[in-house]
């Protein structure tokens, strides 16, 4: 995919990150420097403790921006305040190798959740909006069930329904087919790979799962906090 003179939805520059371990610090991420288009899919792979995670987290606005440049669309993570950050997370979408669904609500009420505490969006549009992305993910016929009746695959599905709740820009996904078997894992990646082309949907993807390389626009190997190319 040639993204000659578009500009990054997503981009890095000089990304260092460190953690506190014992009493020295670790750098974990070393002068990062990528970009990411719209409507890419993007798989980021490397051993464990490589900073896949990490970098995940960062571009999430769910780790504190230390050291670099990282912009969003057109806001900076860098020096932003909490307003900032909550404009940010909007406009992605979160889908993690465990599901978090809460078995105590159903299906439907699991892909409501990002919405629960958004004052402009009504009861009535909220349960259209997650009755409409249940059935992007081919799952609305579960959507009063109990997600503890749903298979893994099913499971997964929904957690991508809760992601695409928002309509967001971005997706970020930290391996979202590590606990599925080899069928379910490779419906839910495509329907990701369906996500981002009927979309528009950039999705920045962390796996160890080499079954699925095959849905990506890019691969980027990351291997002691440093870019491989």
């Amino acid at each position: 995919m040639s993204q000659k003179n578009k500009e990054p939805i997503i981009s890095i520059r000089s990304l260092r990150h460190s953690y506190l371990e014992g009493e020295t610090m670790k750098e974990v991420l070393h002068s990062v420097d990528l970009d990411f288009y719209e409507g890419e899919i993007v798989i980021i792979m490397g051993p464990s403790g490589s900073g896949k995670s990490t970098l995940l987290k960062i571009i999430g606005a769910q780790l504190t921006l230390q050291e670099g440049d990282v912009r969003i669309g057109d806001c900076n993570l860098s020096g932003a305040t909490q307003k900032d950050l909550m404009k940010i997370r909007r406009r992605l979408g979160f889908i993690f190798q465990s599901h978090h669904l809460l078995d105590s609500i159903s299906v439907l009420q699991n892909v409501q959740l990002p919405l629960a505490f958004d004052e402009t969006i009504t009861s009535a549009i909220s349960k259209e909006r997650a009755l409409n992305a249940l059935a992007m993910v081919g799952i609305d016929s579960q959507a009063y069930k109990k997600p503890s009746k749903l298979s893994g695959g099913q499971r997964q599905r929904v957690a991508i329904a809760r992601a695409l709740i928002r309509k967001p820009a971005i997706v970020l996904a930290d391996e979202p087919t590590a606990s599925l078997d080899e069928k379910s894992g490779r419906e839910v990646v495509e329907i990701i790979r369906k996500m981002a082309k009927d979309m528009g949907v950039t999705v920045v993807l962390v796996t160890h799962d080499n079954r699925i390389l095959d849905i990506a626009d890019r691969i980027v190997s990351l291997v002691d906090g440093k870019i491989r190319d």
